[in-house]
């Protein structure tokens, strides 16, 4: 008899909502964490005496756009969301700023107010891509193979309307914000935000990670009370209030394969046996270290993981976060996107093609204890700078155990005039670049992403094909994670289709009755 239905390699996010869907179904889980913290890039550790860091993703907005937090309900496993609003700010050099809040009609009039006629072009463009966005929405929650993807296109809410829109969905999204709006200062954030997923504004075909803004309106942004690694804890807990395990410092050292099956996973020396096996773990280290050479795909040496895109450098300060161009809270609670125009991320990409560090970096800024008081001794602030463009591998001669000091005093001097007194005030620090995200966390020359979130590796091509069905080629060895459709982001989709298509692999039951709520075949 196995000792699990399934084995989960890694607790990252993904991972965890997997095996809670499982876990809840009634199958025995036992999930294999390398480090000693669970979560992978959604978790939060006491970095500096009183402050709280998280380790990775810190902005819940994605996950807010699905039923994940709802079907499992972790409110009762201690996921405690605090609402951030308003969503963005954005201040500039000088002294103008602005915000994009949760209510699309506040929204429009303080941009009409601020720049005539732009608060109508914005109303404008939610109205006309947000059809777009939900269909997008929807495929992120699906398999997708390629039935399933047509379906939804087809008969889905932008169908009728496909032939106008698809000039505008194949453009690079840095171009398209000149279809709708005349101000610097409003395409400047939008296009920003858009740059997270980590293509430049320049690159054909990525116009979709701007069409997706009108969702922000729809699921807001919120924040788990205690840090982003209060929603791995209450996946954790929901695991093994079903009966399902989590083992921390437990790295798996292979994946057992018995004949052309995967069969279970060695770790410490010991074997665990399972009907199926879950990969939560980089593609890459998937199927080029923990699979037997004999049953690694040709494909996945093509995987193109990309060279870094960005670093953050976490902050203790001693006192709150001031902005020169609004210094009231208002400003802390949203994400504050520090970028002066278009020209500024673009120039940044330049540096990163050229093999150094930006030179002047466009910034995130998140400031979460204006609305969590836990992460913070009283009086205290914790800041995440987020900044991009930073390459994996630098310029000859060039290390980043050499030039971490450097970069992370220069990310600061960059966000200095934009705050006042910030430099002065800090206590404690931890820098982030490319090489420690591979190192600490595992994400291959420091690609959050897993992958690059680029059109030939998305949706079916995603990792690869004959792999995007959350199937490996190998029998009994499923995928899930950012190296799976939808790819990147806290937002559980892939670890809640990869639970599907377990639970239907596991059992002939129908899917309904495997209180998975909300799923369709």
């Amino acid at each position: 008899m196995p000792d699990y239905d399934v084995i989960t390699v890694g607790a990252g996010h993904n991972a965890l909502i997997a095996s809670a869907y499982l876990a809840q179904a009634g199958y025995r889980v036992g999930v294999f964490e390398r480090r000693d913290v669970i979560g992978g890039a959604v978790s939060t550790v006491e970095q500096v005496p009183g402050y709280r860091f998280d380790l990775g993703g810190s902005a819940h907005i994605l996950i807010r756009l699905t039923p994940v937090v709802e079907e499992l309900g972790l409110s009762r496993f201690g996921l405690e969301y605090l609402e951030c609003d308003p969503l963005f700010f954005a201040p500039y050099p000088d002294g103008d700023h602005l915000f994009i809040h949760r209510s699309e009609e506040r929204t429009v009039a303080e941009l009409e107010a601020k720049f005539p006629g732009e608060g109508e072009a914005y109303a404008r463009f939610l109205a006309d891509w947000r059809p777009f966005a939900r269909t997008v929405r929807d495929l992120f929650l699906q398999t997708p193979d390629p039935l399933t993807l047509g379906r939804t296109a087809m008969f889905g809410k932008m169908a009728k309307d496909w032939r106008r829109a698809l000039p505008s969905i194949l453009a690079p999204y840095g171009e398209l914000v000149d279809q709708y709006f005349r101000e610097e200062k409003v395409k400047a954030p939008l296009v920003w935000m858009a740059a997270q997923s980590g293509p430049p504004p320049s690159e054909p075909m990525t116009s979709p990670f701007l069409l997706w803004h009108p969702l922000y309106h729809e699921g807001g942004m919120a924040r788990p009370r205690g840090g982003s690694g209060m929603l791995t804890q209450a996946l954790a807990q929901h695991v093994r209030a079903h009966g399902g395990e989590v083992h921390a410092g437990a790295p798996v050292e292979a994946i057992t394969v018995e004949g052309e099956r995967a069969t279970g996973v060695r770790v410490a020396g010991q074997t665990y046996r399972a009907r199926a096996v879950l990969s939560g773990a980089h593609a890459l280290e998937t199927f080029t270290r923990l699979l037997p050479e004999a049953h690694r795909p040709p494909a996945a040496r093509r995987l193109r993981v990309g060279n870094g895109f960005g670093a953050v450098l976490r902050l203790a300060l001693e006192r709150p976060v001031r902005y020169a161009a609004h210094p009231g809270d208002e400003a802390r609670v949203a994400l504050q996107l520090v970028a002066r125009d278009r020209a500024q991320v673009t120039a940044a990409y330049g540096d990163y093609l050229a093999g150094r560090p930006a030179q002047d970096p466009p910034i995130v800024a998140m400031t979460f204890s204006a609305v969590d008081d836990t992460l913070a001794p009283p009086g205290g602030e914790v800041l995440w700078l987020w900044a991009q463009y930073y390459p994996y591998q630098l310029a000859p001669r060039r290390s980043w155990d050499e030039i971490a000091d450097e970069v992370a005093a220069s990310i600061l001097d960059a966000f200095e005039p934009y705050a006042p007194g910030t430099k002065a005030s800090v206590v404690g620090s931890l820098f982030q670049h490319p090489l420690w995200l591979e190192r600490e966390l595992g994400l291959y020359r420091g690609n959050v992403m897993h992958l690059e979130m680029t059109l030939d590796q998305m949706f079916t091509l995603r990792p690869f094909l004959g792999a995007s069905s959350y199937r490996a080629p190998l029998r009994g060895l499923y995928l899930t994670g950012a190296s799976t459709h939808p790819g990147g982001g806290i937002m559980g989709a892939s670890g809640r289709n990869a639970a599907r298509v377990l639970l239907r692999d596991l059992s002939s039951r129908p899917l309904f009755g495997l209180r998975l709520p909300g799923a369709r075949a």
